[in-house]
């Protein structure tokens, strides 16, 4: 099987049209070994040494040279904006606070959707819009997008399912 050689971060790396395309979520975005298949079906192997996050953008080159572009599966997210940078800074220091993956936006941030972090945020005074996106968020201590690996109990009867989308496949070899 044809095997990545080298990831190239967004924008950055050969500008060769594309072969084909992946389309990811978050956690299937953090990868060390997976067989994937593209959009196209050109199946290929990523095989790194240590767990590397994807991102939106980046572009992998096979072994012969082919591109496949990584395309982030737009998540249902909630964007926060504050009344000035200050504000903004209180709400996301109790956002990291409980350990969730934020992604920075410069004058917004945005998060996954849930509806008891989005009553805390609203309480704080931030304004909340409903977006359809990628989510890239930041890599922090604990590495690109991930937590710190507790969960928070939000009471019986919540849950924080998702489903996937998307014509995208991947066998999963195992996250290290």
């Amino acid at each position: 099987m044809i095997r990545v050689h080298k990831i190239h971060p967004a924008g950055s790396g050969p500008d060769d049209p594309p072969a084909d395309r992946i389309t990811l979520d978050r956690e299937d975005r953090h990868r060390r070994r997976a067989v994937m298949t593209g959009e196209n079906g050109l199946s290929f192997l990523l095989d790194e040494a240590d767990a590397v996050f994807l991102h939106h953008g980046d572009r992998l080159e096979l072994e012969d040279g082919r591109i496949v572009e990584v395309l982030a599966e737009p998540e249902d997210l909630v964007e926060i904006a504050a009344d000035n940078a200050a504000h903004l800074v209180r709400i996301a220091w109790h956002l990291g606070n409980r350990h969730l993956p934020t992604q920075l936006m410069g004058e917004t941030v945005r998060i996954r959707r849930d509806h008891v972090i989005e009553g805390m945020v609203a309480r704080l005074g931030g304004r909340l819009t409903p977006v359809t996106a990628p989510f890239d968020p930041e890599g922090g201590a604990y590495g690109h997008g991930r937590t710190q690996g507790h969960s928070h109990d939000h009471g019986p009867g919540h849950s924080h399912g998702h489903t996937h989308s998307g014509a995208h496949h991947h066998h999963d070899t195992g996250h290290d």
